[in-house]
């Protein structure tokens, strides 16, 4: 009897004990917000505007869809295909190096992920913008502190400290800098007409003249560290630009903190433990975030299967062929798929004697059989594209549809625009040049490697002459930077608010532009301005759709596919979340028997 009581004594002990350490796990995270939310209250004791109950009941960015259940621990590692250029956001306008940064820094504000055409504070505590649009009045946040860093030319250490409104002021005079090579950034700031600090924490942003864009403009805006970039006390335009070690580092006031960057191998980021989203119960669970640097589709998803990445986005080949197995039906991964909010296309540089004219660039997209590349090699995962405009858009106008493979019309269009093969060499000339010219292709992408010789094989047909050349993704970025390509086959990322002036028009074919494809035309430079300055939907619309008419009929870019985006994510992770703009990882968590 005694040792069946012992039995039953030892077997409710261990079952206190088992619900104690749930009890403990479940409330770790809810303790160490209450233990971060203190020790910010202690460090502004004597500011009696910030009250513990005030920080408690604030508003901060998608909060909402951060997960109550989730267990601080683990990594999560993706792939990306090449180091970027830099870190630095102003400098470095490519995919990965912003998805980077923006771990390691807060805009003012952030789109709700579930609705976003609604801007929620983020870094601001508060915004209000004036009736007329043109005046933005800023609160920051008090308490969130830049990471600390150790300065790499004089070895300084630089502790933490607070973000102020002069960052933010520095940041846009920075922008608007001609000597800082941002001129695509810059294009959206050229209406700014001043920024007034009216306290440490407040700001006033105001714009000279109504412009749509001014709302997304001011509230993304990161903030840059005046200290980190101003060592000396000045600023220095040239340095900023060429400061190879201090672009190869971040110091921002996000939820990560750079750890290393090893060139060829991966960027490994670690959680920053005095983020200001916790005590809002928005911080992220997962400890590390990294970035694997893999070149080839093939290796990455290898990687995957090794279990050494968390996700990844498929190409649709691995999609179609390599995701079959019950392993990637919930066993081990999960596969998501949604449209996505982008568009690939072929730019013409238009400073090229062969890609002068509209008929030229009309006949070469209809060369091109768009349907048989998505059919074979994307397998339907996608649409054909015909503008700018993502489909579904209100601003996309249902009355174009894309230009039709139709070889012989092409051909026509060839004849009338002065094409002829007067040397029966089997290649067209026009006014003694012969229509030849090379498409940079990007070193490990295999859609490339299998499309371009596809298209290659089209042009011939008609007699056009296209080489393809391989180079790193490196060299195509600073070759296109200096417009020294004639084709180029790439993508650009939509907006809920599409603003077309960065890439199309005339003044961005200058300097650090992104209409590196030279494209000119008055008609559309208008259009475009005007765009900008009306709030009217109504009208919008009816201006974006002779946007998206003046670009069909000019063919500046051959515009090939509206991809879907194809992801596989471990299911080792929870919260994953698909939202109209895609899932965010920043809400995931690791199982608590996944953590190592």
């Amino acid at each position: 009897m005694r040792n069946a009581l012992n039995i039953t004594i030892i077997i409710l002990l261990a079952a206190v004990a088992a619900l104690l350490l749930i009890l403990i796990s479940a409330f770790d995270r809810a303790r160490q917000a209450n233990i971060l939310l203190a020790g910010k209250l202690d460090s502004f004791q004597n500011n009696s505007s910030l009250s513990r109950s005030s920080v408690r009941s604030g508003d901060f960015a998608n909060m909402q869809y951060f997960s109550s259940r989730a267990i601080d621990g683990g990594k999560l590692a993706a792939a990306i295909s090449a180091d970027p250029p830099g870190l630095n956001p102003l400098l470095a306008n490519e995919a990965s190096a912003q998805s980077i940064y923006s771990l390691c820094s807060m805009t003012l504000a952030e789109r709700d992920w579930q609705n976003p055409e609604n801007f929620r504070p983020l870094l601001a505590e508060s915004f209000q913008i004036s009736p007329d649009r043109k005046s933005y009045r800023i609160k920051l946040r008090q308490g969130v502190m830049w990471h600390a860093f150790t300065d790499p030319e004089t070895g300084k250490y630089h502790p933490q400290t607070e973000v102020t409104a002069e960052d933010l002021k520095f940041t846009i005079d920075v922008i608007r800098d001609p000597k800082v090579n941002c001129a695509s950034l810059r294009s959206y700031y050229i209406d700014l007409l001043e920024v007034k600090v009216t306290g440490k924490y407040d700001l006033e942003i105001i714009w000279k003249t109504r412009y749509y864009g001014s709302l997304a403009a001011t509230l993304t805006l990161f903030p840059l560290p005046r200290h980190f970039y101003m060592p000396d006390g000045r600023f220095d335009p040239e340095k900023f630009n060429c400061d190879h070690a201090r672009n190869r580092m971040i110091v921002g006031c996000g939820p990560y903190k750079l750890q290393q960057w090893t060139a060829a191998r991966s960027i490994s980021l670690e959680r920053n433990s005095d983020y200001i989203g916790t005590v809002f119960g928005a911080a992220p669970a997962i400890l590390q975030r990294e970035f694997q640097i893999i070149k080839l589709p093939n290796t990455q998803f290898q990687s995957l299967l090794a279990g050494k990445l968390g996700m990844l986005s498929l190409t649709p080949e691995q999609w179609q062929k390599r995701t079959g197995s019950k392993e990637f039906n919930g066993e081990r991964f999960r596969k998501i798929s949604y449209p996505g909010s982008g568009y690939s296309y072929i730019g013409y540089n238009q400073q090229l004697h062969c890609f002068k004219d509209a008929k030229t660039r009309q006949a070469l997209t209809m060369l091109i059989d768009r349907q048989e590349i998505l059919d074979k090699l994307m397998y339907g995962h996608g649409r054909i594209a015909k503008g700018p405009f993502i489909p579904g858009s209100v601003y996309s106008d249902p009355e174009i549809s894309p230009w039709k493979y139709d070889p012989e019309r092409a051909k026509i269009l060839l004849r009338e625009a002065g094409w002829r093969d007067s040397d029966g060499d089997g290649i067209l000339e026009r006014n003694g040049k012969k229509f030849s010219f090379t498409m940079l292709q990007i070193s490990g992408s295999s859609m490339q490697m299998r499309m371009l010789p596809m298209i290659k094989d089209y042009f011939a047909a008609a007699g056009i002459d296209m080489q393809l050349q391989t180079v790193e993704w490196s060299v195509l970025l600073e070759r296109l930077k200096k417009r020294q390509f004639e084709a180029c086959n790439l993508g650009w990322t939509g907006s809920i608010d599409p603003d077309p002036y960065q890439i199309f028009h005339s003044s961005q074919c200058a300097g650090d532009g992104d209409n590196f494809i030279s494209f000119k035309n008055a008609a559309l430079d208008d259009a475009i301005l005007e765009l900008r300055q009306e709030f009217d939907m109504d009208k919008r619309i009816r201006i974006a759709r002779k946007i998206e008419k003046i670009l069909h009929e000019e063919q500046p870019y051959t515009f090939m596919f509206y991809p879907d985006a194809l992801l596989t994510v471990s299911c080792d992770y929870e919260n994953v979340k698909v939202f109209p703009q895609g899932v965010e990882p920043l809400s995931f968590f690791m199982k608590k028997e996944k953590i190592r």
